[in-house]
């Protein structure tokens, strides 16, 4: 265990002391601070596990659908009815704060209030199942933007986590025992000097008792 390179005086005893204290309630804090981020990533796992098994299971429906309607329409017939998308979408993004940590919100916003928007053809040509097949692309891809946002909310998370278990790691086996250790030196230096002074004063004493003549004995 190291100490630090400090002159051993009470000075510096005093201002390691208040250091020290400063250090152990940091450690405190951002323990705490680690215990309550793991609770909200062990959350955000959880909803993001639930969330992608509906996500994975709306996409394949999505996919079975398109299967089918492949295997009724003509390939070219069904890339046609697919080439010019009537319905266009964006993504607003903003952030919300999770223990100190910004994480993004993702909404999913489609142009145009008109359910009918998502087929982009007409229905003389295609088939039921091709209907089938957009229908559940459409309903899928909010939950799939929610799932990009879960995802990266609890990256952005394991990374703070791992950054203040760190923090944490570096207080309570280097700063902390280190000042603990430089302390423990200075005080037993100090008590060390303490003493070597007032075995020097004794002496100084006895030199001049001695010199004043109370260091012999003299009888009549």
């Amino acid at each position: 265990m190291a100490k630090l390179n400090v002159n051993p005086t009470r000075m510096e005893l005093s201002r390691l002391k208040a250091s020290l204290r400063v250090a152990t309630r940091g450690h405190k804090l951002l323990k705490d601070k680690n215990d309550e981020l793991i609770k909200r990533f062990l959350e955000h796992v959880r909803q993001n596990r639930d969330l992608r098994v509906r996500v994975e299971g709306m996409m394949a429906d999505a996919h079975a659908g398109f299967l089918a309607a492949r295997a009724v329409m003509p390939s070219m017939t069904l890339e046609e009815s697919l080439m010019y998308p009537v319905q266009g979408a964006s993504i607003d993004v903003s952030y919300k704060n999770i223990m100190g940590v910004s994480v993004p919100v993702f909404d999913f916003v489609a142009a145009g209030a008109d359910p009918a928007d998502i087929y982009p053809y007409g229905f003389a040509e295609t088939s039921g199942e091709l209907d089938v097949a957009v229908r559940a692309l459409s309903a899928a891809l909010p939950h799939l933007v929610k799932l990009a946002e879960m995802e990266k909310s609890a990256q952005l998370l394991a990374q703070e986590i791992e950054k203040t278990r760190r923090r944490v790691n570096a207080l309570e086996y280097v700063v902390i025992p280190d000042y603990r250790e430089t302390i423990r030196h200075i005080a037993m230096k100090l008590e060390e000097n303490e003493r070597g002074g007032r075995v020097r004063l004794m002496k100084v004493k006895d030199m001049m008792l001695k010199q004043a003549g109370y260091g012999q004995n003299t009888y009549s």
